[in-house]
Protein backbone atom coordinates (compact mmCIF):
# COMPACT_ATOMS: atom_id res chain seq x y z
CA UNK A 1 0.00 0.00 0.00
CA UNK A 2 1.12 3.54 -0.73
CA UNK A 3 2.45 5.28 2.39
CA UNK A 4 4.07 8.54 1.35
CA UNK A 5 4.31 9.59 5.02
CA UNK A 6 5.75 6.30 6.21
CA UNK A 7 8.04 6.74 9.26
CA UNK A 8 6.35 10.06 10.12
CA UNK A 9 4.85 9.96 13.63
CA UNK A 10 2.09 12.37 14.62
CA UNK A 11 0.92 12.96 18.18
CA UNK A 12 -2.67 14.16 18.03
CA UNK A 13 -4.22 15.99 20.97
CA UNK A 14 -7.46 16.48 19.11
CA UNK A 15 -11.18 16.41 19.81
CA UNK A 16 -14.36 16.67 17.72
CA UNK A 17 -13.44 17.43 14.08
CA UNK A 18 -10.74 20.00 13.25
CA UNK A 19 -7.71 18.33 14.83
CA UNK A 20 -8.91 14.75 14.22
CA UNK A 21 -9.69 15.55 10.58
CA UNK A 22 -6.14 16.82 10.03
CA UNK A 23 -4.75 13.82 11.88
CA UNK A 24 -6.73 11.36 9.78
CA UNK A 25 -5.61 13.03 6.55
CA UNK A 26 -2.01 12.46 7.63
CA UNK A 27 -2.85 8.88 8.63
CA UNK A 28 -4.43 8.40 5.21
CA UNK A 29 -1.03 9.21 3.72
CA UNK A 30 0.68 6.61 5.88
CA UNK A 31 1.72 8.52 9.00
CA UNK A 32 1.64 6.76 12.37
CA UNK A 33 -0.93 8.91 14.18
CA UNK A 34 -1.17 8.41 17.94
CA UNK A 35 -4.36 9.92 19.28
CA UNK A 36 -3.93 10.95 22.93
CA UNK A 37 -7.27 10.85 24.77
CA UNK A 38 -8.54 11.34 28.29
CA UNK A 39 -9.12 7.98 30.05
CA UNK A 40 -12.76 7.13 30.67
CA UNK A 41 -14.32 9.53 28.19
CA UNK A 42 -11.85 10.07 25.37
CA UNK A 43 -12.65 12.32 22.45
CA UNK A 44 -16.15 13.74 23.19
CA UNK A 45 -17.20 12.68 19.69
CA UNK A 46 -16.97 9.06 20.82
CA UNK A 47 -20.11 9.28 22.94
CA UNK A 48 -22.51 10.95 20.52
CA UNK A 49 -24.60 7.78 20.23
CA UNK A 50 -24.41 6.65 23.83
CA UNK A 51 -21.30 4.49 23.52
CA UNK A 52 -17.62 5.13 22.73
CA UNK A 53 -17.70 4.25 19.04
CA UNK A 54 -20.16 6.63 17.41
CA UNK A 55 -20.32 7.10 13.65
CA UNK A 56 -19.22 10.70 14.21
CA UNK A 57 -16.04 9.47 15.88
CA UNK A 58 -15.45 6.85 13.20
CA UNK A 59 -15.64 9.51 10.49
CA UNK A 60 -12.46 11.32 11.55
CA UNK A 61 -10.40 8.70 13.37
CA UNK A 62 -9.68 5.76 11.10
CA UNK A 63 -6.08 4.56 10.73
CA UNK A 64 -5.01 5.93 14.13
CA UNK A 65 -3.81 4.39 17.39
CA UNK A 66 -5.37 5.45 20.70
CA UNK A 67 -3.33 6.20 23.83
CA UNK A 68 -5.55 6.91 26.85
CA UNK A 69 -3.37 9.30 28.86
CA UNK A 70 -4.45 11.42 31.80
CA UNK A 71 -2.55 14.65 31.12
CA UNK A 72 -3.07 15.77 34.73
CA UNK A 73 -1.45 12.70 36.25
CA UNK A 74 2.07 12.91 37.77
CA UNK A 75 3.56 10.60 35.12
CA UNK A 76 1.81 12.09 32.09
CA UNK A 77 4.51 14.67 31.44
CA UNK A 78 7.24 12.03 31.29
CA UNK A 79 5.17 9.85 28.97
CA UNK A 80 4.21 12.69 26.66
CA UNK A 81 7.77 14.03 26.69
CA UNK A 82 9.14 10.67 25.60
CA UNK A 83 6.43 10.41 22.96
CA UNK A 84 7.32 13.81 21.51
CA UNK A 85 11.01 12.92 21.47
CA UNK A 86 10.15 10.22 18.90
CA UNK A 87 7.53 12.23 16.99
CA UNK A 88 7.64 14.48 13.94
CA UNK A 89 4.40 16.41 14.50
CA UNK A 90 2.34 17.59 17.46
CA UNK A 91 -1.21 18.42 16.39
CA UNK A 92 -3.69 20.00 18.81
CA UNK A 93 -6.98 21.88 18.74
CA UNK A 94 -7.39 22.83 22.40
CA UNK A 95 -8.29 26.38 23.36
CA UNK A 96 -5.33 28.77 23.28
CA UNK A 97 -3.21 28.51 26.43
CA UNK A 98 -4.29 25.05 27.57
CA UNK A 99 -1.06 23.30 26.59
CA UNK A 100 1.02 26.21 27.89
CA UNK A 101 -0.38 25.55 31.37
CA UNK A 102 0.64 21.89 31.07
CA UNK A 103 4.18 22.80 30.00
CA UNK A 104 3.67 21.80 26.38
CA UNK A 105 3.13 25.13 24.65
CA UNK A 106 5.05 25.99 21.49
CA UNK A 107 7.95 27.82 23.12
CA UNK A 108 8.68 25.09 25.64
CA UNK A 109 8.27 22.20 23.21
CA UNK A 110 10.30 23.86 20.45
CA UNK A 111 13.17 24.44 22.86
CA UNK A 112 13.19 20.78 23.88
CA UNK A 113 12.36 19.29 20.47
CA UNK A 114 13.49 21.71 17.77
CA UNK A 115 12.74 19.30 14.90
CA UNK A 116 9.10 18.88 15.90
CA UNK A 117 6.43 20.49 13.72
CA UNK A 118 3.85 21.99 16.10
CA UNK A 119 0.37 22.63 14.70
CA UNK A 120 -2.43 24.41 16.59
CA UNK A 121 -5.98 24.71 15.26
CA UNK A 122 -8.06 27.39 16.99
CA UNK A 123 -11.39 29.07 16.45
CA UNK A 124 -10.30 32.67 15.98
CA UNK A 125 -6.50 32.60 16.32
CA UNK A 126 -4.01 32.58 19.18
CA UNK A 127 -4.55 36.27 20.01
CA UNK A 128 -7.12 38.99 19.41
CA UNK A 129 -10.46 40.21 20.79
CA UNK A 130 -12.25 36.86 20.37
CA UNK A 131 -9.49 34.57 21.65
CA UNK A 132 -11.39 33.59 24.81
CA UNK A 133 -14.61 32.73 23.00
CA UNK A 134 -15.62 29.13 22.27
CA UNK A 135 -15.87 28.34 18.57
CA UNK A 136 -17.64 25.55 16.73
CA UNK A 137 -18.44 24.94 13.08
CA UNK A 138 -21.53 27.13 12.81
CA UNK A 139 -19.83 30.02 14.61
CA UNK A 140 -16.96 30.05 12.10
CA UNK A 141 -19.37 29.70 9.18
CA UNK A 142 -21.40 32.64 10.45
CA UNK A 143 -18.56 35.05 11.22
CA UNK A 144 -16.71 34.29 7.98
CA UNK A 145 -19.65 35.28 5.78
CA UNK A 146 -20.14 31.73 4.54
CA UNK A 147 -23.55 31.27 6.16
CA UNK A 148 -24.84 34.45 4.53
CA UNK A 149 -24.30 32.68 1.20
CA UNK A 150 -25.66 29.25 2.09
CA UNK A 151 -28.39 29.69 4.72
CA UNK A 152 -31.91 28.84 3.61
CA UNK A 153 -33.81 32.12 3.14
CA UNK A 154 -37.38 30.98 3.86
CA UNK A 155 -37.58 30.27 6.70
CA UNK A 156 -34.03 31.28 7.64
CA UNK A 157 -32.23 28.23 8.99
CA UNK A 158 -28.83 26.59 8.90
CA UNK A 159 -28.46 23.70 6.50
CA UNK A 160 -25.96 21.04 5.59
CA UNK A 161 -22.98 19.28 7.14
CA UNK A 162 -20.03 20.68 9.07
CA UNK A 163 -17.89 22.71 6.67
CA UNK A 164 -15.69 24.98 8.78
CA UNK A 165 -14.45 22.08 10.90
CA UNK A 166 -13.44 19.98 7.92
CA UNK A 167 -11.99 22.86 5.91
CA UNK A 168 -9.88 23.91 8.91
CA UNK A 169 -8.62 20.35 9.29
CA UNK A 170 -7.67 20.26 5.62
CA UNK A 171 -5.76 23.53 5.87
CA UNK A 172 -4.00 22.22 8.98
CA UNK A 173 -2.87 19.07 7.16
CA UNK A 174 -1.75 21.24 4.24
CA UNK A 175 0.27 23.46 6.60
CA UNK A 176 1.85 20.47 8.33
CA UNK A 177 2.93 18.93 5.04
CA UNK A 178 4.60 22.17 4.00
CA UNK A 179 6.44 22.39 7.32
CA UNK A 180 7.62 18.78 6.99
CA UNK A 181 9.02 19.50 3.52
CA UNK A 182 10.89 22.53 4.86
CA UNK A 183 12.20 20.54 7.83
CA UNK A 184 13.73 18.13 5.37
CA UNK A 185 15.96 21.02 4.27
CA UNK A 186 16.54 22.83 7.58
CA UNK A 187 16.12 20.09 10.24
CA UNK A 188 14.07 22.63 12.22
CA UNK A 189 10.33 22.40 12.88
CA UNK A 190 7.87 25.22 12.40
CA UNK A 191 4.89 26.43 14.38
CA UNK A 192 1.82 25.96 12.18
CA UNK A 193 -1.32 27.91 13.17
CA UNK A 194 -4.73 27.55 11.59
CA UNK A 195 -7.84 29.46 12.68
CA UNK A 196 -11.29 28.25 11.69
CA UNK A 197 -12.33 31.84 10.96
CA UNK A 198 -9.37 32.43 8.63
CA UNK A 199 -9.92 29.07 6.94
CA UNK A 200 -13.51 29.84 6.06
CA UNK A 201 -12.63 33.30 4.75
CA UNK A 202 -9.99 31.70 2.53
CA UNK A 203 -12.41 28.97 1.48
CA UNK A 204 -14.90 31.62 0.34
CA UNK A 205 -12.26 33.83 -1.30
CA UNK A 206 -14.23 34.42 -4.52
CA UNK A 207 -16.95 36.33 -2.67
CA UNK A 208 -14.37 38.64 -1.12
CA UNK A 209 -12.65 39.12 -4.46
CA UNK A 210 -15.95 40.29 -5.93
CA UNK A 211 -16.50 42.65 -3.02
CA UNK A 212 -13.04 44.18 -3.29
CA UNK A 213 -13.30 44.51 -7.06
CA UNK A 214 -16.68 46.21 -7.40
CA UNK A 215 -18.47 46.23 -4.06
CA UNK A 216 -20.67 43.19 -4.71
CA UNK A 217 -21.96 41.53 -1.56
CA UNK A 218 -22.73 37.90 -2.36
CA UNK A 219 -25.84 36.18 -1.04
CA UNK A 220 -27.28 32.66 -1.43
CA UNK A 221 -28.16 33.11 -5.11
CA UNK A 222 -24.96 34.89 -6.21
CA UNK A 223 -22.77 31.89 -6.97
CA UNK A 224 -25.44 29.83 -8.78
CA UNK A 225 -26.43 32.89 -10.81
CA UNK A 226 -22.83 33.50 -11.89
CA UNK A 227 -22.03 29.84 -12.51
CA UNK A 228 -25.41 29.20 -14.15
CA UNK A 229 -26.31 26.35 -11.82
CA UNK A 230 -29.85 25.05 -11.56
CA UNK A 231 -31.78 22.57 -9.39
CA UNK A 232 -34.79 21.26 -11.34
CA UNK A 233 -37.52 18.81 -10.43
CA UNK A 234 -38.44 16.12 -12.93
CA UNK A 235 -41.91 14.69 -13.59
CA UNK A 236 -41.29 11.78 -11.19
CA UNK A 237 -40.43 14.14 -8.33
CA UNK A 238 -36.67 13.54 -8.47
CA UNK A 239 -34.28 16.48 -8.59
CA UNK A 240 -31.49 17.09 -11.06
CA UNK A 241 -28.66 19.63 -11.07
CA UNK A 242 -27.23 21.50 -14.07
CA UNK A 243 -24.04 23.54 -14.19
CA UNK A 244 -23.67 25.45 -17.47
CA UNK A 245 -20.78 27.70 -16.34
CA UNK A 246 -19.74 30.38 -18.85
CA UNK A 247 -19.43 27.89 -21.71
CA UNK A 248 -21.99 29.07 -24.25
CA UNK A 249 -22.19 25.74 -26.08
CA UNK A 250 -23.71 24.10 -22.99
CA UNK A 251 -26.65 26.50 -23.10
CA UNK A 252 -26.98 26.08 -26.86
CA UNK A 253 -27.06 22.31 -26.42
CA UNK A 254 -29.58 22.66 -23.61
CA UNK A 255 -32.01 24.59 -25.82
CA UNK A 256 -31.95 21.65 -28.23
CA UNK A 257 -32.35 19.08 -25.44
CA UNK A 258 -35.43 20.78 -23.99
CA UNK A 259 -36.95 21.58 -27.38
CA UNK A 260 -36.72 25.38 -27.09
CA UNK A 261 -34.12 26.44 -29.63
CA UNK A 262 -35.79 29.85 -29.77
CA UNK A 263 -34.19 30.64 -26.40
CA UNK A 264 -30.83 30.96 -28.13
CA UNK A 265 -32.01 34.13 -29.91
CA UNK A 266 -34.06 35.49 -27.01
CA UNK A 267 -32.31 38.69 -25.84
CA UNK A 268 -32.85 37.65 -22.23
CA UNK A 269 -30.82 34.47 -22.73
CA UNK A 270 -28.58 35.14 -25.73
CA UNK A 271 -25.38 35.66 -23.71
CA UNK A 272 -23.92 34.52 -20.42
CA UNK A 273 -24.37 37.98 -18.90
CA UNK A 274 -27.98 38.11 -20.09
CA UNK A 275 -28.69 34.70 -18.58
CA UNK A 276 -27.17 35.86 -15.30
CA UNK A 277 -29.36 38.97 -15.31
CA UNK A 278 -32.49 36.94 -16.05
CA UNK A 279 -31.53 33.94 -13.94
CA UNK A 280 -34.89 33.68 -12.17
CA UNK A 281 -36.83 33.85 -15.47
CA UNK A 282 -34.67 31.16 -17.06
CA UNK A 283 -35.01 28.99 -13.96
CA UNK A 284 -38.77 29.18 -14.23
CA UNK A 285 -38.71 28.26 -17.93
CA UNK A 286 -36.37 25.35 -17.35
CA UNK A 287 -38.50 24.05 -14.50
CA UNK A 288 -41.56 23.98 -16.78
CA UNK A 289 -39.60 22.00 -19.35
CA UNK A 290 -38.13 19.49 -16.91
CA UNK A 291 -41.51 18.85 -15.32
CA UNK A 292 -42.59 17.19 -18.57
CA UNK A 293 -40.37 14.10 -18.25
CA UNK A 294 -38.90 11.82 -15.60
CA UNK A 295 -35.31 11.66 -14.38
CA UNK A 296 -34.32 8.75 -16.63
CA UNK A 297 -35.41 10.67 -19.73
CA UNK A 298 -33.44 13.76 -18.77
CA UNK A 299 -30.28 11.90 -17.83
CA UNK A 300 -30.25 10.18 -21.21
CA UNK A 301 -31.06 13.37 -23.07
CA UNK A 302 -28.55 15.55 -21.26
CA UNK A 303 -25.81 12.97 -21.67
CA UNK A 304 -26.47 12.76 -25.41
CA UNK A 305 -26.18 16.56 -25.67
CA UNK A 306 -22.99 16.76 -23.54
CA UNK A 307 -24.53 18.95 -20.83
CA UNK A 308 -22.95 18.93 -17.31
CA UNK A 309 -25.56 17.41 -15.02
CA UNK A 310 -26.13 14.96 -12.18
CA UNK A 311 -29.03 13.71 -10.10
CA UNK A 312 -29.20 15.36 -6.67
CA UNK A 313 -28.43 12.07 -4.99
CA UNK A 314 -29.35 11.08 -1.47
CA UNK A 315 -26.67 9.46 0.68
CA UNK A 316 -27.90 5.92 -0.01
CA UNK A 317 -27.95 6.64 -3.75
CA UNK A 318 -24.36 7.89 -3.63
CA UNK A 319 -23.19 4.64 -2.03
CA UNK A 320 -24.78 2.64 -4.89
CA UNK A 321 -23.77 4.96 -7.73
CA UNK A 322 -21.83 3.10 -10.47
CA UNK A 323 -19.02 5.66 -10.68
CA UNK A 324 -18.61 5.78 -6.90
CA UNK A 325 -18.49 1.99 -6.78
CA UNK A 326 -16.01 1.90 -9.66
CA UNK A 327 -13.75 4.45 -7.94
CA UNK A 328 -13.67 2.39 -4.74
CA UNK A 329 -14.47 5.39 -2.56
CA UNK A 330 -15.71 3.22 0.33
CA UNK A 331 -13.97 0.28 1.96
CA UNK A 332 -14.56 -2.16 4.82
CA UNK A 333 -12.26 -1.84 7.82
CA UNK A 334 -12.21 -4.70 10.31
CA UNK A 335 -11.98 -4.06 14.04
CA UNK A 336 -11.29 -6.99 16.40
CA UNK A 337 -14.21 -6.15 18.71
CA UNK A 338 -16.44 -3.75 16.74
CA UNK A 339 -16.62 -5.78 13.55
CA UNK A 340 -16.80 -4.24 10.09
CA UNK A 341 -16.62 -0.46 9.89
CA UNK A 342 -17.53 1.07 6.53
CA UNK A 343 -15.09 3.87 5.81
CA UNK A 344 -14.53 6.60 3.25
CA UNK A 345 -11.09 6.34 1.70
CA UNK A 346 -8.79 9.23 0.87
CA UNK A 347 -9.62 10.94 -2.46
CA UNK A 348 -5.92 11.09 -3.44
CA UNK A 349 -4.40 8.23 -5.44
CA UNK A 350 -0.68 7.53 -5.71
CA UNK A 351 0.23 5.37 -8.71
CA UNK A 352 -3.37 4.24 -8.86
CA UNK A 353 -3.55 3.25 -5.20
CA UNK A 354 -5.93 4.79 -2.71
CA UNK A 355 -5.50 3.38 0.81
CA UNK A 356 -2.44 3.60 3.04
CA UNK A 357 -3.78 1.50 5.91
CA UNK A 358 -6.74 -0.68 6.77
CA UNK A 359 -6.83 0.17 10.50
CA UNK A 360 -10.34 0.72 11.82
CA UNK A 361 -11.01 3.63 14.21
CA UNK A 362 -9.61 2.63 17.62
CA UNK A 363 -11.40 1.93 20.85
CA UNK A 364 -10.39 4.22 23.70
CA UNK A 365 -6.91 3.27 24.90
CA UNK A 366 -6.75 0.34 22.52
CA UNK A 367 -3.07 0.88 21.80
CA UNK A 368 -1.90 2.34 25.12
CA UNK A 369 0.32 -0.59 26.00
CA UNK A 370 1.68 -0.97 22.50
CA UNK A 371 2.66 2.69 22.32
CA UNK A 372 4.36 2.64 25.72
CA UNK A 373 6.30 -0.51 24.85
CA UNK A 374 7.53 1.23 21.73
CA UNK A 375 8.61 4.18 23.86
CA UNK A 376 10.80 1.87 25.94
CA UNK A 377 8.66 1.39 29.06
CA UNK A 378 8.64 -2.15 30.44
CA UNK A 379 5.66 -4.17 31.69
CA UNK A 380 6.16 -3.23 35.32
CA UNK A 381 6.23 0.49 34.54
CA UNK A 382 3.15 0.23 32.34
CA UNK A 383 1.24 -1.74 34.98
CA UNK A 384 2.14 0.95 37.50
CA UNK A 385 0.89 3.67 35.14
CA UNK A 386 -2.43 1.81 34.83
CA UNK A 387 -2.79 1.38 38.62
CA UNK A 388 -2.04 5.05 39.23
CA UNK A 389 -4.51 6.23 36.58
CA UNK A 390 -1.90 7.74 34.26
CA UNK A 391 -3.03 5.56 31.36
CA UNK A 392 -5.92 3.29 30.54
CA UNK A 393 -5.85 0.27 28.28
CA UNK A 394 -8.26 -2.52 27.39
CA UNK A 395 -8.14 -5.77 29.30
CA UNK A 396 -7.22 -7.76 26.20
CA UNK A 397 -3.53 -8.65 25.94
CA UNK A 398 -1.19 -6.36 24.07
CA UNK A 399 -0.35 -7.17 20.48
CA UNK A 400 3.34 -6.28 20.71
CA UNK A 401 6.10 -7.99 22.62
CA UNK A 402 7.86 -5.81 25.21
Amino acid sequence: MTKVLQDIRVVELGTFITGPCAGMMLADLGADVIKVEQPGVGDPFRGYQGAQYSSQFQTYNARKRSLALNLKSPHAKDILERLLSQADVLLENYRPGVLDKLGFGWDAVHQRHPRLVYCSVTGFGATGPYVERPCYDTVAQALSGYLSQTMAPTPPRILGPAVADTVSGMYAAYGILGALVERGRTQVGRRVEVAMLDSMVAFGASAFAAYFADGQVHGPISRPRTSQSYALQCADGQWLALHLASVDKFFQNLTVAVGHTEWASDTRFASVLARQTHYEVLTEQLQKAFAQHDMAHWQTCLTEHDIPHAPIASIDQVVADPQVVHNGVFTDLHHPTQGVVKNTQRPVLYDGQRSASDMAPPMLGEHSRDVLYQLGFDSNAIDAFVREGAIASPKSPNTLTP
